[in-house]
């Protein structure tokens, strides 16, 4: 009897550490595209007007002062191999501090530049259909 009784308490103990070994730890926040800290603060169709064949998206970071883009397909653009381009900066840069660009599935990006207190420019491209912004997302 004494050995039922320990094999039954060490089964119910391991069916007890299994279950908690699965269900793990429960995360604060999932993190998003650009990574933890990151809200949205900006969605725009690509292109501004006419046949839609993407999104552009701009996220913040307020502990670090970064913006984050990304360029998304839509409708047959998305899921499918086609050009996709990203680029952000600050605002009046001649250049673009951080850019994506090629023949992806799903997204470009994510992009980052550091803009604490000043407005970026953007530049979202899904096959043909382009989107720019400047002096946007002054924070």
């Amino acid at each position: 009897m004494r050995t039922r009784s320990k094999i039954a308490t060490l089964a119910g103990a391991a069916v007890l550490v299994s279950t908690w070994l699965v269900s793990g730890a429960t995360p604060a926040s999932a993190a998003g595209p650009c990574g933890g800290g990151y809200n949205r603060v900006g969605v725009y169709p690509i292109p501004a007007g006419g046949a839609r064949t993407g999104t552009l998206e701009v996220y913040y970071n307020s502990s670090s002062g970064k913006n984050c883009a990304l360029a998304y397909g839509y409708g047959r653009y998305a899921g499918s191999k086609n050009r996709k381009q990203v680029a952000i900066s600050l605002s009046g840069k001649t250049s673009w501090a951080d850019a994506d660009n090629g023949l992806f599935v799903h997204y470009a990006g994510p992009v980052y530049v550091s803009a604490r207190g000043k407005c970026i420019s953007l530049r979202g491209q899904v096959a043909s259909g382009v989107r720019q912004l400047y002096k946007a997302h002054c924070r």
